[in-house]
């Protein structure tokens, strides 16, 4: 049975929004964005005015740098510059005219960024909180890591497992995924011996490649030495190689993430990798996104929500305030000064 919406909140007549003020040509920095203040927008029937409450950064939102941007294909990743940025958030019901939700509901959607957002009602379900027990886990990347272990690898008892950017907001989870569903080994990749030492320690990871501390096969290889039958690939290049060089027969590849590129002069910079050691070794090497398997969103929030009640699985995540340290949290996820999802308080 349908309800009527409550009562709409006071809201004040102006919020903060954060808009891409240039695209970088160097590394990220918080000059590339703006803080500015714009109306309150007002929602039409159907729609839906929420406060948001918790946002999330990812790399993923980091401006792509392009050497031809028609070439992506994609033109709805590219802020243009002066548009607002766009993530996943949190936030409650303000109004909601002619729809069912009631004002103070909590509903997640992907206009974070902002201190108020306008959008079709559709587009910001209710959180439940019987299936994740953390509001907050909402905001996870978890959905990749679970998508990219199960449906993109197969991981299964007795692998041995290699998570590229393992520090991340998705190699944090995806390692701890691989565990509970069979790996026997898993070892990870991050920048820094403190990062390594507290994937070992905190997430139950086995061993810890580090940039910048030798050649990344080399070091794979003492990880490693009977090889490797899964990349969970966060980075590629150099990274993506070296999991190749030792990558047992059968292997299988899900590659998810490009950091490497996305964040060097040409997002679509190419790795080289060799095709006759793919053929040779039959591995098979899949680039994989959640927008092909939304159908698969029920079995992870069932399996993901079932782990953190139990506390097989971990949750790390930073957290700043304000919608004026967003533009910080992005760059500090960047340069991989935190361990796990980097969170904004609103």
């Amino acid at each position: 049975m349908s309800l009527p919406a409550a009562t709409p909140v006071p809201h004040p007549p102006t919020h903060r929004e954060v808009r891409l003020a240039a695209r970088p040509e160097g590394p990220l920095a918080t000059g590339h964005f703006e803080v500015v203040s714009a109306p309150v927008p007002t929602p039409g029937p159907g729609q839906v005015l929420v406060r948001n409450r918790l946002m999330s950064v990812a790399a993923v939102m980091c401006p792509l740098r392009l050497a031809d941007p028609d070439a992506l294909g994609l033109p709805q990743l590219l802020n243009k510059v002066g548009d607002v940025m766009r993530g996943p958030a949190i936030g409650e019901v303000i109004s909601a005219p002619g729809t069912d939700l009631a004002s103070g509901t909590l509903v997640r959607h992907h206009l974070g960024w902002r201190e108020y957002a306008v959008l079709p009602a559709a587009e910001a379900p209710p959180i439940d909180p019987e299936v994740l027990p953390d509001p907050a886990a909402h905001l996870s990347q978890g959905f990749t890591a679970w998508l990219g272990v199960v449906r993109g690898a197969g991981v299964r008892r007795g692998d041995t497992v290699f998570v590229t950017g393992a520090a991340g907001g998705v190699g944090s989870l995806a390692g701890q995924f691989a565990r509970l569903h069979g790996a026997v080994r898993v070892i990870g990749s991050t920048g820094s011996r403190k990062k390594a030492d507290r994937l070992v320690e905190e997430l139950g990871y086995d061993a810890v490649v580090i940039r910048g501390a030798g050649p990344i096969e080399e070091q794979l290889r003492a990880a490693a030495p009977d090889g490797i039958d899964v990349l969970f690939d966060n980075v590629g290049g150099e990274q993506l190689q070296a999991a190749l060089a030792v990558a047992r027969r059968k292997a299988r590849f899900a590659i998810v993430g490009a950091l490497s590129a996305q964040l060097s002069e040409d997002a679509l910079a190419p790795t080289g990798i060799s095709t006759l050691a793919l053929i040779a070794r039959g591995v098979i090497l899949r680039g994989i996104s959640g927008l092909d398997h939304l159908d698969a969103l029920p079995e992870y929030a069932r399996e993901f929500g079932r782990a953190l009640r139990e506390g097989t699985i971990a949750y790390p995540h930073a957290r700043l305030t304000g919608i004026d340290q967003a533009p910080r949290a992005l760059v500090e996820l960047i340069e991989g000064r935190h361990l796990g999802a980097v969170l904004v308080e609103l």
